[in-house]
């Protein structure tokens, strides 16, 4: 099929409709081709390429290789040998994959999920076909007239194969090669590994190996090697990514913090339900791992020249925090879970304590720092996606030994691909300067081709699937490396099959890593001649590089036969310390016991990278006579450099030191009691109780940690309970742990525990509180644990037993001057239905100046149905505060009275009270009988059909209205409105919010995310959009509505790309700097900035903003309160 290329926007929906309809009547298995038919396809490069502002670092250039209608919605990018560019395509993400920040009555369940099947059955539940008229909002995709699961196994995610035919640098043909897996609860495909005779592409659940079984280019085989990925619905694009073949022969990829939960062919359970990881397998899944974890959304990793990961962990999101630069090695936790994010913050019997940012686990190393992670090489830069590092011939000298990393944040304008150095320091690294590569584009995957130049995957715009992208091709103008890139070009096209051992042997020795690892994969393929090359190249070559490779290739054959590891033996003794610790490295990872002694050896090596890795060699050979060794490193290294102290941890714990590791609990050092916890951690061992007795907080906070989080240490829980009775243990980190074993526990013993914790004189207050609010929830306490947020299940006990254990403390609580304390037991009473204190919880009221506790006792004594409540309420509606007569009024549905009663009680309230009495009596009129109602709210919206309403109650009044269910109501206020378009929907949001409310909306919500792009102090949340400290001076409240519902109404200067149209039929494009009635000055490719008088415009056309609109995903109400927010930033 050859279609032809129009104008741009024409073009973008022509190709829409095209492609649908060949999708929907091609074959399933039948190869899918587009050619590109441009009258001057060059002309049009430079043409598209002329209209787009990218900013390039010096020396380098940028050309468009692929345009929108090849390269549509690209996610995952590889290239092969000959140049050939492959994307994965997601059709899914649209209407067969969800995000939870739009769909957060979810969060309860996809919590609780354990496995990829937990999802699969939710699905199967929430979108049965009885169920279709409630989810009509779902597409009917496989239009059976019902809206169900079923309509989630219809699109397909896709591979498409983009090749330059003609050699005019322009790619001319684009064909879909395969297309993907569609159960309910396939995620989209982020992952995409290309090799000579098979691909590798993720899609959870599963890894799948794909082949092309006839010849015909259609990829029609596919195997999965492993399954059980994407087991939470949680942020969208967290799924599958990242697959790379690494120097050992072996296949890698990542799942962001959706989890996983897995079983090796082995037999061996693998579970990370709550946390991203990296994984690696041999490409037929034999010998998988699980190499890291404790991830939040890598996207991609890299291998260095000896062979390190390098990556990018995005951030949580929370106000003050960044992403993190990470080193990654064996047996990795970075610390994040899923349940960091959402869960227990919304559970009314839980707490708002969230142990990533209270314990500040997400940045670099500080003193008191949770020892069980492996913090970050620094904070680094917003959306880490794509990322590759220079093989060694690629564009120029100066990027040599460089990491590129993609920074993508839904808009061009503020995305990157930046460019950095690392340099060692100990066993690990800090960074050694960065350079901005480009900006101006939205990068997404990016990858060396063989002829040295960058190809960059554009996404265009946006957040969501538009049927439209681009490939790019990143370039040096000088190339001062021209003649080894064409060499290299030639290399990686070789027929290595027919290559002579010689030659390949000289090829180990080559500057590019690419060739010098199909030069090892060959060797290995070979042998016993290729084992011959590598002891040649240990032998007799002066290149370093190339006997790293050849330790690598033994490393292989000896995965099949471990007599060939005693090759790198001698490697051990070289005065090369790379080569020490590569050849360590090796044998370990081959585990090869014979090498023990001399690994033990090494163990006392001044070098950090070798003791490193031979610690970690002798965990995985299991020595045993290793244990003294690594004890005695541990206790010399200090903790100073925290990797040695992984190394050798990871390393007891493979070796199950058990008893060694508790036999630290009487040392002196402090680095082997931390060191000795870690270990039993990672056992799960119930022997960590002995450091529960040390006089360190610091310890027993790290052993609380180990018992209480993640999947937990039960045999150590009572122990633990006993910290309660420490006199002076009193952090929160440790008793937080403390108060919710005991509540885990359940028991008596722990319960009384807890009491007695609870009356002590000499803890915080705020511990205290937190100690009856555990009490108050022991009889049915939230399934979400109270410090990490995991979830234990639903349990339920006794009420009648626990009340009777706590009855007589009651009268203590409520004797206590402090305030947190009061509020505390007026949710205890409550919670638990303790109704004969009611009498008491009333004389709070009387007897305390505080509106807090006021507050807690009315709504306390309505959950509590007291008998005296009316009079409680009365008396709350005479408070000179005005929280408490809204407290107040929140308690009337539960008045029973008359109509003229009640309409005595809130007659004044409309005409004397203040706005937010006013509001809360709307917002309670819906619970009370419509016979009370009915008349006050016909009179509130003839009041506001006469322009007399106070516009600030209009969207409590709309709620109240379309809460009574009264049709006659209802038509009546919809006869007020005026007009039909945006405005006249949402102007019940301009006036009236709580801006309090509004700054927590902007801080904290998971599903607006506004400090992941604004910031409104310095050094808090993100540069990607403007910054919004004086906003409410610079725009009207309208305005401001304007730009939380659709966001591309208006750019802010400097943050938003904009298309204009000149009366001559020139078209300028770049980002909007300034703007006046005047003129527009707009950033392009040129050096400097376009001016452009109004007057010349015909038409303009903003670019649309990485913003989703909020009416989209949050309610009228919380659009409400942003608005009063930011009006207040003055």
């Amino acid at each position: 099929m050859r279609i032809n290329l129009i104008s741009r926007l024409a073009f973008a929906a022509f190709t829409f409709l095209l492609v649908v309809s060949c999708v929907k009547t091609s074959k399933k298995n039948e190869i899918l081709i587009f050619h590109e038919n441009q009258p001057d396809p060059l002309a049009y490069a430079r043409e598209v390429r002329d209209k787009v502002p990218a900013k390039l670092a010096d020396g380098l250039k940028m050309s468009l290789w692929a345009s929108d209608s090849l390269a549509p919605d690209p996610i995952a990018l590889d290239v092969d040998v000959n140049g050939v560019v492959y994307l994965t395509r997601t059709n899914r993400q649209k209407h067969s994959e969800f995000d939870i920040r739009g769909f957060q009555h979810w969060v309860p369940s996809t919590i609780s999920w354990q496995t990829s099947e937990d999802r699969r059955k939710f699905l199967r539940e929430y979108f049965a076909p009885e169920k279709s008229e409630t989810n009509n909002w779902l597409e009917d995709l496989n239009l059976d007239g019902s809206h169900d699961w079923k309509d989630l196994t219809v699109e397909q995610d896709e591979i498409w194969k983009l090749e330059d035919q003609n050699g005019d640098g322009l790619a001319d043909k684009s064909s879909r090669i395969w297309l993907g897996p569609n159960e309910e609860n396939t995620d989209i495909a982020g992952a995409l590994l290309v090799r000579e005779k098979d691909m590798f592409v993720a899609t959870g659940p599963d890894m799948w190996r794909i082949q092309d079984t006839n010849g015909d280019g259609f990829m029609d085989k596919k195997t999965s090697i492993s399954h059980g990925y994407a087991v939470h619905i949680g942020f969208g694009g967290h799924g599958m990514s990242g697959a790379i073949e690494g120097p050992d022969g072996r296949i890698y990829w990542g799942i962001g913090d959706i989890g996983a939960n897995l079983t090796s062919v082995d037999g061996k359970k693998h579970e990370y339900p709550n946390e991203g990881v990296i994984v690696r397998s041999n490409p037929d899944g034999t010998d998988f791992e699980v190499f890291a974890h404790g991830l939040r959304n890598t996207h991609e990793f890299v291998f260095d020249h000896y062979g390190n990961i390098i990556t990018s962990d995005n951030d949580g999101d929370h106000p003050g925090e960044s992403e993190r630069l990470m080193h990654v090695v064996e047996g990795l936790d970075a610390g994040w879970r899923c349940n960091w994010q959402y869960g227990k913050y919304t559970d009314p019997k839980n707490n708002k304590y969230k142990v990533w940012m209270d314990e500040k686990l997400s940045v670099p190393r500080w003193e008191g720092q949770a020892a069980y992670i492996l913090p970050p090489i620094m904070n680094y830069h917003n959306g880490p996606t794509g990322m590759q590092y220079n093989p060694g011939t690629a564009l120029g000298k100066d990027w040599l030994n460089k990491f590129f990393l993609v920074e993508f944040v839904g808009s061009p304008s503020s995305s990157h691909i930046w460019s950095f150095g690392l340099k060692n320091k100990g066993a690990s690294f800090i960074l050694d300067g960065e350079k901005d590569v480009v900006s101006g584009i939205l990068p997404t995957g990016i990858k060396f081709g063989p002829d040295g130049a960058l190809y960059v995957a554009d996404w265009l715009n946006g957040w969501d699937t538009k049927n439209r992208g681009r490939v790019w091709k990143l370039d040096v103008s000088n190339e001062d490396l021209s003649i080894e890139r064409q060499k290299t070009q030639t290399y990686l096209q070789l027929k290595y099959p027919l290559q002579t051992d010689l030659m390949l042997f000289d090829l180990l020795a080559y500057d590019d890593m690419r060739v010098r690892q199909k030069a090892q994969f060959e060797l290995v393929n070979r042998g016993a001649r290729g084992l011959a090359i590598f002891k040649k190249t240990l032998n007799e070559s002066k290149n370093q590089l190339a006997k790293v490779h050849a330790i690598w290739g033994i490393g292989m054959l000896a995965r099949n036969d471990k007599a060939i590891a005693e090759n790198l033996m001698p490697v051990l003794d070289s005065n090369d310390e790379e080569l020490v610790a590569q050849a360590a490295k090796t044998l370990g990872d081959v585990k090869y016991v014979p090498s023990a002694s001399k690994l033990i050896g090494q163990l006392r090596n001044e070098n950090q990278r070798i003791k490193f890795y031979a610690a970690e060699a002798l965990g995985r050979i299991e020595s045993k006579e290793a244990v003294k060794g690594l004890i005695k490193m541990l206790e010399e290294n200090n903790d100073e450099d925290l990797y040695l102290r992984h190394s050798a941890v990871l390393a007891l714990s493979r070796i199950g030191a058990e008893d060694d590791a508790a036999a630290l609990a009487s040392s002196t050092s402090k680095a082997l009691r931390t060191a000795g916890v870690l270990v039993l951690r990672k056992l799960r061992s119930p022997k960590i109780v002995a450091f529960l007795k040390d006089s360190d907080e610091y310890i027993v906070t790290e052993a609380a940690r180990a018992i209480n989080d993640d999947l937990s240490i039960p045999g150590a829980f009572e122990a633990l309970v006993e910290i309660l009775k420490h006199p002076t243990f009193k952090g929160e980190p440790l008793m937080r742990r403390v108060i919710n074993v005991a509540l885990r526990l359940g028991d008596q013993k722990s319960l009384e525990a807890l009491i007695a914790f609870s009356k002590r004189n000499d803890i915080s207050d705020e511990m205290r509180a937190e100690a009856i609010a555990a009490l108050g929830t022991w009889a049915e306490p939230s399934p979400l644990d109270r410090v990490d947020g995991r979830y234990r299940g639903v349990v339920k006990r006794d009420l009648e037993w626990v009340k009777s254990i706590l009855k007589p403390h009651v009268d203590i609580y409520l004797s206590s001057d402090n305030p947190e304390t009061k509020i505390a037991v007026a949710s205890l009473l409550s919670n638990l239905k303790m109704v004969e204190f009611s009498e008491k919880l009333a004389q709070l009221f009387d007897n305390t100046p505080d509106p807090k506790v006021k507050i807690a006792v009315i709504e306390s004594l309505n959950n509590l149905k007291y008998g005296k409540l009316e009079d409680l309420v009365k008396k709350g509606l005479q408070d000179e505060k005005s929280d408490v007569r809204a407290a107040a009024i929140g308690a009337l549905d539960n008045i029973q009275s008359d109509v003229n009663t009640f309409n005595e009680i809130v007659k004044p309230i409309f005409e004397k009270g203040s706005l937010r009495e006013k509001q809360r009596l709307l917002g309670v009129l819906s619970k009370i009988s419509f016979n009370k109602t009915e008349k006050i709210l016909e009179t509130l919206i003839e009041q506001h059909a006469a322009g007399n309403l106070n516009q600030e109650l209009l969207l409590d009044l709309t709620e109240a209205v379309k809460n009574s269910n009264s049709e006659k109501l209802i038509s009546k206020l919809n006869a007020t409105k005026k007009e039909d378009n945006w405005f006249e929907e949402f102007k019940v949001s301009l006036l009236g919010g709580n801006a309090w409310e509004g700054r927590r909306i902007f801080n904290s919500n998971s599903t607006a995310q506004c400090v992941r792009c604004h910031a409104i102090e310095p050094g808090t949340g993100g540069a990607v959009g403007p910054a919004l400290d004086k906003i409410g001076s610079k725009l009207k409240r309208e305005t401001l509505l304007e730009a939380l519902i659709n966001p591309s109404a208006r750019i802010s200067p400097g943050f938003g790309q904009v298309i204009v149209t000149l009366k001559d039929g020139n078209e300028v494009m770049g980002t909007l700097m300034s703007e006046t009635d005047n003129e527009l000055v707009i950033a392009t490719s040129d050096a400097e900035p376009t001016k452009v008088q109004t007057a010349r415009i015909a038409k303009r056309e903003n670019v649309p903003s990485s913003m989703p609109p909020m009416g989209d995903i949050l309610s009228k109400r919380e659009i409400r309160d942003l608005v009063e927010f930011l009006s207040s930033l003055k």
